[in-house]
Order: C-alpha cells, then sequence, then structure tokens
C-alpha cells in the first residue's frame, strides 16, 4: 500500500511533526508512505516538496488580504483564521497518481484551497483527513473557544472586526466546506476524545466519520535518560525540583502561561519554603519573555527546537512537565 501525507510543513508546528512521526512509522511497518509538503526542512527523501516559486508566498498574501478587507481593513486575528482560498493543484503530480490512500494534515495558509480539495475527492482515491485542531469543523477559526455556532451555523464570527455578521466571512466559508463535505467520503481523524466530541457536534460533520487515534511516538527515542548530563547541557541547576513549560510560541495566550503564573503563585503562597527549591524552565520562541512575568521562581529561558534529540534531553532534565493550554488537540510534547 502507498500512502501520501499532504502537510503545509515539514517540520515546523506540532501538526508538521506529529504527520511526520506518522510517516516515519508507516514506513517501519510495511507501508510505503511519502510525505508531499510546500515547507522542507530535511533532507528526508520520503518527504517531497512542491515546486518552489514566489507565487507560494503570493497564495499566502492573497488570502490574507481577503481577511484583511473582510476585518474591515484591521490587523484583528489576521493570523488566527484560515478561508483556503488559493493553493496548489496537487492531483497531476507523480506521487499523486501512485498514491493508493491520500492522507491530510494541516493544509492551511496556501498550500491547499478548498477547490483543490474538492478535486483531490472527485480522484476516488481514500481520503483520511487528520485534523490537529478544529479548522476543519468550523468555518474560519482554528479554536472556538467560547463560541459554539459551528455546531448549527457560523456568522456573527468573534474573530472578525467588529463581531461579523449573519453573512460574514466565516458563513461563507462555511457553506463551502458544507457543499464540500455533502457528497464526500472521507474518513475524519482526531487526535483527541474532545477534538473528536467537538467535530462530532458540528453541523458540517453530520453523518460523516469521525474516529479519535493519537499522534505517533518514537518510544525507542523518547526515553529516560541520564538527568544529571541533560541539566548540564543546558546549564541548569543540579539539585533543583524543574518544572517544564513548553510551546512553539510562548507568548500564544492560548497556550496558558498566565494560568501557570498564577498556579506558580498560589504554590509559592501556601508553601513560601518552595521558593528555594523550585524553578521554571520555560522552551520555545521568545520564552527569554517569561522573565519579565511574575513568576515566584526563578525562570530558565530556553530557545525552540524542532530537533527531537534535544527535546529529549530537555524533558530528561525536568521533573516535571506542564500543559497549561486553554484549549489543544494533543501536543507532541
Amino acid at each position: 500500500m502507498r500512502v501520501l501525507l499532504i502537510s503545509t510543513s515539514e517540520r515546523t508546528g506540532g501538526a508538521a511533526v506529529a504527520a511526520c512521526r506518522l510517516m516515519e512509522a508507516l514506513n517501519n511497518n510495511g507501508v510505503k508512505a511519502k510525505m508531499l509538503v510546500r515547507d522542507k526542512q530535511t533532507d528526508n527523501i520520503s518527504v517531497v516538496e512542491l515546486e518552489a516559486g514566489k507565487l507560494h508566498l503570493w497564495k499566502f498574501i492573497w488570502e490574507r488580504i481577503v481577511i484583511w478587507k473582510a476585518n474591515r481593513f484591521k490587523k484583528h486575528n489576521l493570523f488566527a483564521v484560515d478561508i483556503a482560498n488559493t493553493g496548489t493543484d496537487i492531483t497531476s503530480l507523480p506521487e499523486f497518481q501512485e498514491a493508493d490512500v491520500i492522507h491530510l494534515h494541516w493544509i492551511n495558509q496556501g498550500m491547499l484551497s478548498l477547490k483543490n480539495i474538492q478535486k483531490i475527492l472527485a480522484s476516488g482515491k481514500p481520503v483520511v483527513w487528520t485534523m490537529h485542531d478544529m479548522w476543519t469543523c468550523t468555518g474560519i477559526c482554528h479554536y472556538a473557544y467560547e463560541c459554539t455556532r459551528y455546531r448549527e451555523e457560523c456568522h456573527n464570527c468573534p474573530y472578525i472586526y467588529g463581531g461579523g455578521g449573519k453573512k460574514d466571512l466565516s458563513y461563507r466559508i462555511f457553506q463551502k466546506k458544507k457543499k464540500l463535505y455533502r457528497k464526500a467520503s472521507v474518513t475524519f481523524v482526531a487526535c483527541s476524545r474532545w477534538l473528536e466530541k467537538s467535530a462530532k457536534e458540528s453541523a458540517l460533520f453530520s453523518g460523516q466519520t469521525v474516529a479519535s487515534i493519537p499522534n505517533p511516538i518514537h518510544i525507542n527515542l523518547f526515553k529516560p535518560h541520564n538527568k544529571k548530563e541533560a541539566r548540564i547541557k543546558y546549564n541548569l541547576p543540579a539539585a533543583k525540583q524543574l518544572i517544564l513549560f513548553g510551546s512553539l510560541k510562548v507568548t500564544d495566550k492560548r497556550k496558558g502561561i498566565d494560568y501557570l503564573v498564577e498556579a506558580c503563585r498560589i504554590l509559592a503562597e501556601k508553601h513560601p519554603e518552595l521558593k528555594d527549591t523550585i524553578e521554571i524552565v520555560v522552551l520555545g520562541h521568545k520564552s527569554e519573555q517569561s522573565e519579565q512575568l511574575s513568576f515566584p521562581f526563578k525562570v530558565h529561558p530556553l530557545p525552540f527546537t524542532n530537533k527531537e534529540h534535544e527535546l529529549v534531553s530537555v524533558y530528561n532534565a525536568v521533573d516535571l512537565y506542564v500543559t497549561p493550554s486553554l484549549q489543544d488537540n494533543l501536543p507532541n510534547t
């Protein structure tokens, strides 16, 4: 069996990492898997990059322009939503033609448009679509937070400046997705029970097949190692209890670092003696900004890395990992 996994990126972001790990797991278990991406970051021969060109950048910019216009020319949530109005037709590529199964992953920001996806579905090949956030089952957002309109019909979108309207951008994209899915034969996969439940509640998924399958992990790589050596590698104190918080972008409010700060404040108030024993490790882009937050414990910022052997070392250096996310699918960390 030949499986083609499709993702915007090979290694940037949790969805890309999960897709890449799945490809490796399939190849290690007798399935011939390849990954088609717009942005390739390694020399992995199983990963195929779309033909490079300035057109990819223009597609991304054009999508932002349409969103910007819908936002009354405000930057409000400009990069928090996607509408899939631009993309690349991949159905004529040899990798697509030879595949027995097409496996979609995170395909936003100009990788595939809704029209491109429609053409993939029309090819007659079996399609699996792994959802790495809520975008597949909402109008335009990746995380709906308190909004539940996607359960019936998206409109008056809180992501649009001024609260949108009855037939705003979210409504129009919702209708396009509804039309797309109506005749589609797709198996949708959520990486968590929470996302499975959310997807099944969406009006877009009425009558659709939705399953929950956790992301794979390389258990021969992610395993215990020498903690002392790991702490020396990252210049972390040998005798402290270390708590790790990690995120692609530390300042992303959805990842909940403010709640971690508050939890630590409460802990320090109730047990002031812990100020001498507990310290915080923050991993990710803009981690240095965490030193300005009101943590009651000393903070050790570490830069973002997408190298798995480095992540293994960081995990082995700490005593506890905390995920205070407000909404999340199944973070690879």
